[in-house]
């Protein structure tokens, strides 16, 4: 790997890092939340919802942006306004103004995907391998936020925990300033396997699955640490509620880095379309464990279903650009960000409202109900022309 290309993901990893360490913060704090604000689950759950689906939907535009500004100013737009929506959040003192926060949140954070991803397949010469360090960096994000929201919350409350993510992204804004001007700028690697013509109908195929999958991770994400809290009373003993959750989601959240190193690995020496059915298929028994299982298996089944699930992030974003030709990737990543987190994230309602009506342990097999369609599709992606 050149060195050009090692920079472009040093930037990009430790910009996805920041992304999804800030997007796991509520997930974490949400029985904080539901004490200090007197509020329900389902209230909680459709805040999360609101603040995904902004997430999602800036990426759409972000997308047809990315051909016009270029990676760099989309970058220092994603690292200020989530600097201010911080700022913003941690000022609140109600719901509205928390939720309100959450949402400008999620919209500049959804500028960032279309722009590093595209940036990314431009620039990287092995692109599932740069996929899955992307994804690994993402992962990361992933799995250390809840224990850094829930270290922070304990420690100095919950308004802290937004605070340190917009010092970190505030250095990242300073190190692109001054670095990826000069460095990482016109970098294009032409592929022989760009398609002429983006494979609409395959991608449409790609697109709905995406949707399921999308879900899937958002009813799961935004409902395991508090499933885990209530789970494991028996478990780190002198951990407060918050905390047991977050370690425990901070597991499962480490096992994902394991399936993007996996997925890397895989859609390199195997057709993607065909790891995409197994992918979803393997999701669905592990869901349901998930809301009948308790104690050791309980955490077993989420480790796995981490190592799992997240090998569906590196196939896919490759396959993206397998059906994508060079002028469509932005707005094709964009829209699979928007279909994956923005409408993946009704999820987050629906399960709030699942987890006050019947119990938290109920959303993970509603999860698994939902993925059944994506075995359908993903057959039909693999034999479309």
């Amino acid at each position: 790997m050149k060195p050009n290309e090692k920079l472009v993901l040093w930037i990009t990893g430790s910009s996805h890092f920041s992304v999804h360490a800030f997007m796991i913060i509520l997930p974490n704090i949400m029985l904080v939340l539901k004490n200090e604000f007197g509020t329900g689950l389902d209230t909680l759950g459709l805040v999360a919802m609101l603040g995904s689906f902004m997430f999602g939907l800036g990426a759409i535009p972000t997308g047809w942006l990315e051909t016009r500004l270029g990676s760099r100013n989309l970058l220092l737009m994603y690292y200020g306004g989530s600097i201010l929506a911080s700022i913003g959040i941690a000022l609140s003192s109600t719901m509205v103004g928390f939720t309100a926060g959450l949402m400008i949140l999620g919209l500049s954070a959804s500028i960032y995907h279309p722009a590093g991803l595209t940036l990314i397949s431009k620039s990287v010469r092995n692109l599932p391998g740069g996929m899955a360090a992307h994804g690994i960096a993402g992962s990361l994000g992933l799995a250390t936020g809840p224990l850094i929201a829930s270290f922070i919350t304990d420690s100095f409350g919950w308004r802290g925990a937004y605070l340190v993510m917009a010092g970190f992204n505030a250095g990242l804004a300073v190190l692109t300033l001054i670095v990826v001007d000069r460095d990482v700028r016109n970098h294009h690697i032409q592929r022989e396997s760009s398609p002429k013509n983006t494979n609409r109908r395959a991608l449409f195929l790609y697109y709905s699955v995406a949707v399921l999958m999308g879900l899937a991770y958002a009813g799961f994400t935004t409902f395991l640490p508090a499933h885990f809290a209530q789970q494991s009373s028996g478990w780190l003993t002198g951990f407060s509620d918050t905390l047991r959750g977050g370690t425990l989601m901070t597991l499962v959240l480490t096992a994902g880095i394991l399936g993007q190193i996996l997925g890397g690995y895989l859609g390199n020496h195997f057709p993607r379309r065909k790891l995409v059915f197994w992918i979803v298929a393997l999701n669905i028994p592990l869901l349901l464990a998930l809301g009948f299982t308790s104690g050791i298996i309980l955490l077993s089944v989420g480790l796995i279903l981490g190592v799992v699930h997240f090998n569906f992030q590196p196939v896919g974003n490759s396959l993206i650009a397998d059906l994508t030709q060079d002028t469509d990737r932005g707005l094709g990543y964009g829209v699979s960000f928007f279909l994956n987190f923005g409408v993946g994230a009704l999820a987050a309602g629906l399960s709030g409202v699942i987890a006050e009506s019947f119990g938290v342990s109920w959303v993970f097999p509603a999860m698994a109900v939902i993925l059944l369609p994506g075995l359908f599709l993903a057959g039909r992606l693999e034999k479309a022309a």
